[in-house]
């Protein structure tokens, strides 16, 4: 009889354990290499590539929302139809908005926040020290004239008499500029720089797609200004992950200022507010679906504020942008299309 091996019954147990974690391991890696690269909190420094190292400093990530508004300008114009020519104008338009003047504004962020970025983000490029300060500033006024090129050839391109999508470049980079810069850095006043912000991400990239197809008015320019208070709201989350290092450099954020509660519950009342107030305009004009549908599209973000964001702001922010703001844009959306039906 021969004679059998013996059987070593915690080796298999072992080995799938050993497994299990390298690959949770391998996959928390990689998530960390992608928020490094999107911009995002929670990223992993050691990126050597310098493409990679350019590409983060414009935060992806925040490119959506720009490239959003000029959808939801182009529907609130009421002449857009789906041309080719008209395809190609919008993408252009959304280069315009996203990664060039947005990339331009999160580089030269980046650039002025070097010292609170160590702070509160030490893994971002310039901390880190995976680019020099020079390449940033080359980057930046890179972006800033290559924005200005394609805004001008969309001048060209719409028959523009007098070049408003320039001009409205031209307008929102200044205002990127005093954001970030001293000696105004707008950004030190928590009501002041979040506005700036969300009139940013909302009312600009809004009017250059309303301008590309049809002609920008004041109600068009007032009515976004106004949503633009809800945007202040959507930029106040953005100060709840870097609340130690504004509190250090005399930074009057909003969480600073009022305590991370109040701060939160302030944030909140804002994005509901405005939008509930920009509902009931729909409703004045009789575009009661609309309205009816952008009150719809408020509901989720009340009960994803109380799940998350009103529990624990400084923990829960990523996932609360993540869950509420797709209804949001799509709000948003909703109201550029009640626009363009009313004719305004």
């Amino acid at each position: 009889m021969s004679e059998s091996t013996p059987i070593n019954q915690n080796s298999q147990p072992t080995e799938v354990v050993e497994t299990t974690i390298q690959e949770a391991t391998n996959k928390e890696d990689r998530n960390a290499k992608t928020r490094q690269l999107l911009g995002m909190k929670g990223a992993a420094p050691g990126e050597t590539s310098i493409w990679k190292i350019r590409l983060q400093l414009m935060k992806p990530i925040t490119w959506i929302p720009l490239i959003w508004g000029v959808v939801c300008g182009a529907a609130s114009s009421g002449n857009y139809t789906w041309t080719l020519e008209n395809v190609l104008k919008a993408a252009l338009c959304m280069l315009l908005s996203g990664p060039l003047l947005t990339g331009y504004t999160q580089t030269i962020n980046d650039y002025y926040d070097r010292e609170i970025d160590a702070i509160n983000e030490p893994y971002r490029p310039i901390p880190s020290g995976a680019i020099s300060e020079k390449q940033v500033v080359t980057q930046f006024v890179l972006l800033l004239l290559l924005g200005y090129g394609v805004a001008y050839t969309l001048d060209l391109w719409a028959g523009h008499p007098f070049p408003n999508i320039l001009g409205l470049s031209v307008f929102g980079s200044f205002i990127a500029y005093i954001y970030s810069a001293p000696p105004l850095k707008l950004k030190q006043n928590g009501w002041l720089g979040n506005y700036a912000l969300g009139a940013s991400y909302i009312a600009l990239p809004w009017w250059a797609g309303h301008a590309l197809f049809g002609e920008l008015n004041w109600k068009i320019v007032v009515l976004t200004l106004f949503y633009s208070l809800a945007g202040l709201g959507i930029a106040v989350v953005n100060d709840f992950k870097s609340v130690e290092g504004d509190r250090q450099l005399g930074l009057k954020s909003l969480p600073v200022m009022f305590g991370v509660q109040t701060a939160a519950l302030i944030c909140v009342v804002m994005i509901d507010l405005f939008q509930g107030l920009v509902a009931g305009y729909l409703v004045s004009i009789h575009e009661n679906l609309y309205a009816a549908i952008l009150v719809l599209l408020i509901i989720p973000q009340i009960t994803f504020q109380d799940m998350y964001f009103l529990r624990d702001p400084i923990a829960n922010d990523v996932k609360y942008q993540a869950s509420a703001q797709p209804f949001l844009v799509f709000g948003m959306l909703v109201t550029g299309l009640a626009l363009g039906h009313a004719g305004i």
